[in-house]
């Protein structure tokens, strides 16, 4: 007899809710027992098999050893599991990770065979999670009534998940939990502590103050480096310090799930841990309050790992470990104060992740993000840079439709820039990829991609001739990989070298140096990288950058290999395009006319255009007007003043002006340097942008000079609100009307033989008969040998002087 377990008492609720509907939400708490018990209640109501889906590998072998225990059998009869690169068949019971649900269902969409699948941890909203619950339930709609549908979640918001599967019926198990207290720190750490150091130190002060009551002690840690680095401080507690994260072995997993021996025991886990795990004698948690997610920018089109606090919902699951068997205190690394600022809920992957594979399976489904039911859609500009990525390898055609090699590209289990590489390159890649699948097996060493390759084939010799740190553990793991791939790739192209593999996989991320003593790179992407100074590769012409730290402005590069141009003709040279630039160099204050290859934004060679057209140039030009501005003479300024008085003409502002710069272009096809922009004179420009109509009316409307009556041409100055002029009062003797212009009178600044004013007025007849005597009488015995007569209006208009002596 299996023992009683508080999920029990729901399963005949959710027997009778799929049994009437076919789909059902169930809510859970962890330690209910839903994972190991819901299938089992199944088993003998569903017709065919069962699959479930775990959101990580070791839940998936760890949930269906449980399901065979439960049954009393071993593994491989009526239970088995399916994980990348390990299976177990079963007859009854399938459990499986989400990849492997998408390649089941884009195989047959029917599912033959199966009458439930089954999505549990869902809360955990992993990418793969939310992609197969759209397929299954598109399936579903279209081919499978009869299918059975469950989604099983610990702290899920039950409500819109049921509303999207067509209002499906919630049953809900209150569960069954110890009291758990929890503590704080007093006040919140400085801001430059060392979260490993305090981790520790709390661990240490946890296994202290709970050694009377025992129980082990499960500590959550953001990842494996972290968990290694306390792990190292905490070797004199007396207890069994064990590691637990996805990338450790089978055996030192299994190790970390067993019952625990005479020694009390500490567990260092990271997120793995928190629902979908049976960690035996949990009394007591330390969590540290961080986890580390993937977050993709599709501006870089990279992603990278960032370090977070734990969301509200991430730190009562890990709470709750501390209750399942017994009363458990719970050791939170912050202050209470703080709490209120954490998030509500982590982010869905969907949200924030690399979407390329999704791209991928939709385009294969036949179906955009809008057709299927996505709890939350995935965003368009992540979207975008996906399509974009599948399309330059040749995955998706322009309209956006898989072609045949995007469909082989969906069978492999990678991801796709890497499966493109092994389809390209054959076996010979098979090592690349899984290394690149894989975490970094090396630790503190340079760059180079060829060190790690090195590592692989011969990790003793590699140890004895190299002082890095050498991650043993995953070597295994990474070649039982490359001998999988090795099978899926169908043939050898033969002929490559490791570089060119790695440009087929990256070609938006061939860099090449900048000029410049700093190692800085532009990648053939158009985004930037930096590499160490005192890296052996840092003075490479080019490299192929396979993994970056995500930097939005100008990413480190944290693997690479270099890479020769002719290698680099040889498997890229279809995408290395002919270009021809004319522009404006704002460094060199010139028009550059250059004929280069370019792969991107990567240049092969440069040379000069010599044949440069001139309406290319002329573009060019007009690009350095408008950095530096347009170059005003004082004849173009006037000329624009007075278009200003004929709004018809169009505005004359600078900013309109070089918004529609093409009325500029025939005037700019010699141009080549600041200088000749300088001297551009732009009143014939200006001109030809009126046309000959409305030169003529601003001739009339808004004339360029006052003609005085002895045929002098005075500019007249529209600067100012009201038009106006200067000149010598003798100049207008005998003029009995004021000038005018556009119907408005001229301001008239009225000089002194020695061209100093002696009156303004827009009134010169009123002058003459009032103030122009004071004038007269003032400038007489300044200037005798000019004429000042009693009556001006009776006067000839004169420049000159009166002779000598008379």
């Amino acid at each position: 007899m299996l023992d009683r377990l508080p999920i029990d008492d729901a399963l005949p609720d959710l027997i009778a809710a799929l049994s009437a509907h076919g789909r059902a939400v169930l809510v859970a708490p962890p330690g209910a027992g839903k994972t190991t018990r819901v299938p089992l209640a199944l088993m003998d109501r569903v017709p065919g098999r069962i699959v479930m889906l775990e959101p990580r590998r070791l839940a998936a072998r760890a949930a269906a050893e449980r399901l065979a225990h439960g049954l009393s059998e071993p593994l491989g009869q009526r239970v088995g599991y399916r994980i990348r690169g390990e299976s177990v068949p079963g007859t009854r019971i399938e459990v499986v990770t989400e990849g492997i649900l998408t390649r089941m269902i884009q195989g047959d969409p029917s599912l033959d065979g199966i009458g439930c699948v089954i999505f549990d941890e869902f809360h955990e909203r992993s990418l793969n999670a939310d992609l197969g619950l759209a397929l299954v339930w598109e399936a579903r709609s279209a081919l499978r009534e009869d299918l059975a549908l469950l989604v099983m979640s610990a702290t899920l918001d039950a409500e819109p998940v049921a509303a999207m599967l067509d209002q499906a019926p919630i049953i809900r198990s209150e569960g069954r939990a110890f009291p758990v207290e929890t503590r704080w720190l007093d006040r919140p750490l400085p801001p430059r502590s060392r979260m490993v150091d305090e981790a520790a130190r709390l661990v240490r002060y946890a296994v202290a103050e709970t050694a009377q009551t025992g129980g082990t002690i499960l500590t959550f840690l953001p990842g494996e480096g972290e968990i290694r680095r306390v792990m190292a401080q905490l070797g004199d507690t007396g207890c069994e310090v064990l590691p637990l994260f996805g990338a450790l072995d089978a055996k030192a997993q299994r190790a970390a799930l067993s019952p625990p021996g005479d020694r009390r025991r500490i567990v260092l886990a990271t997120a793995i841990a928190e629902t979908s795990l049976t960690i035996p004698e949990v009394r007591v948690v330390v969590d540290a309050g961080q986890a580390r997610r993937a977050r993709f920018d599709p501006g870089s089109g990279m992603s990278r790992l960032v370090t977070e606090r734990v969301s509200r919902a991430e730190a009562e699951q890990r709470r709750g470990r501390a209750g399942r068997v017994a009363p458990g205190i719970c050791y939170r690394m912050w202050a209470r104060v703080e709490e209120g600022a954490l998030p509500a809920f982590a982010p869905a992957e969907i949200a924030v992740a690399d979407l390329t594979g999704l791209a991928l399976e939709l385009a294969a489904w036949g179906a955009a993000p809008q057709d299927l039911a996505f709890l939350t859609p995935p965003p368009d500009a992540a979207m975008a840079e996906a399509r974009a990525l599948l399309t330059g390898l040749g995955a998706l055609d322009n309209a956006g439709r898989i072609t045949a090699h995007g469909k082989a590209l969906a069978r492999l289990p990678l991801h796709p820039r890497l499966a493109h590489m092994l389809l390209q390159a054959g076996r010979g890649a098979a090592d690349l990829a899984a290394l690149l699948s894989d975490r970094d097996p090396l630790r503190g060493a340079p760059v180079d991609l060829s060190l790690r390759l090195a590592a692989l084939k011969d990790p003793r010799g590699f140890a004895d001739r190299h002082p890095y740190d050498l991650h043993r553990a995953a070597l295994p793991r990474i070649r039982d990989e490359a001998a999988r791939l090795r099978r899926l790739s169908g043939g050898n192209a033969g002929g490559l070298s490791v570089a060119q593999m790695a440009a087929l996989a990256y070609p938006d991320r061939i860099a090449q140096r900048r000029k410049g003593d700093e190692p800085r790179f532009v990648m053939s992407g158009g985004k930037g990288a930096v590499l160490d100074p005192t890296d052996p590769l840092a003075q490479q012409r080019l490299l192929v950058a396979l993994d970056l730290d995500g930097d939005t402005r100008e990413a480190r590069v944290r693997l690479a290999a270099p890479i020769t141009e002719s290698e680099l003709r040889e498997v890229l040279g279809d995408q290395v395009r002919q270009v021809r630039i004319c522009e404006w160099s704002r460094r060199d204050n010139r028009v550059l006319a250059r004929e280069q290859e370019r792969l991107g934004a990567v240049v092969l060679s440069d040379r000069i255009w010599s044949d440069a057209p001139e309406d290319a140039v002329a573009l060019a030009a007009l690009q350095g007007l408008r950095l530096d501005g347009l170059p005003w003479t004082k004849a173009a300024a006037r000329l624009r003043a007075r278009m200003r008085l004929l709004p018809d003409l169009g505005p004359v502002d600078d900013d309109s002006l070089l918004a529609d710069g093409d009325w500029l272009l025939p005037w700019l096809g010699r141009v080549r340097t600041q200088s000749d922009l300088r001297a551009l004179d732009l009143v014939e420009p200006l001109k030809a942008r009126m046309g000959w109509d409305g030169q003529q009316r601003l001739a009339a409307e808004a004339p360029a000079h006052f003609v005085t009556p002895l045929g002098r041409k005075v500019p007249i100055d529209y600067d100012h609100e009201t038009p106006s002029i200067e000149l010598r009062l003798q100049e207008l003797f005998g003029v009995t009307r004021h000038p005018v212009v556009g119907g408005r009178p001229l301001r008239v600044s009225l000089l002194s033989p020695g061209g100093k004013p002696v009156q303004v007025t827009t009134d010169l007849p009123g002058f003459w008969a009032s103030s122009y005597a004071d004038v007269r009488k003032d400038m007489r015995g300044r200037y005798p040998r000019h004429p000042w007569p009693e009556d001006p209006t009776q006067a000839d208009p004169t420049t000159r002087a009166k002779p000598r002596g008379t």
